[in-house]
């Protein structure tokens, strides 16, 4: 699957609010931002090889490791990246559903969630 950065755009607005309000209300202050696809240093970041299938990163500083004193520099970013997604995606439904669970998984990073535990949770 192949669409433009304006279609699949479209499509991210579709999935975000497919989001239940509970869990999109924590997106008010996160910038979701599409790239084409994860740099080679975000691969080996993740701990992926320099081909690895990366669909969303979470940028930021996780609610559980802030504290009042010391705020984030910087805002907290979710990264999804068209190419791998439409990679693993053959219909628009399921691109718009994989989008949502991206988008899910990495909010769950913002809490400190890791990625054990969301497998253990069936997420990963």
């Amino acid at each position: 699957m192949k669409l433009s950065e304006e279609e699949f755009d479209r499509i991210v607005k579709r999935a975000i609010r497919r989001i239940p309000k509970e869990i999109r209300q924590y997106l008010d202050n996160i910038i979701i931002s599409v790239r084409q696809q994860p740099t080679k240093k975000m691969l080996i970041e993740m701990g992926l090889p320099s081909e690895g299938l990366l669909l969303g990163l979470y940028r930021g500083v996780p609610l559980i490791e802030r504290s009042a004193t010391m705020p984030p520099l910087f805002p907290d970013t979710i990264l999804l990246f068209q190419k791998p997604i439409e990679e693993v995606c053959h219909t628009m439904e399921k691109l718009e559903e994989q989008i949502e669970v991206t988008v899910v998984h990495e909010i769950a990073h913002f809490f400190g969630i890791t990625e054990e535990r969301l497998k253990e949770l069936g997420y990963g």
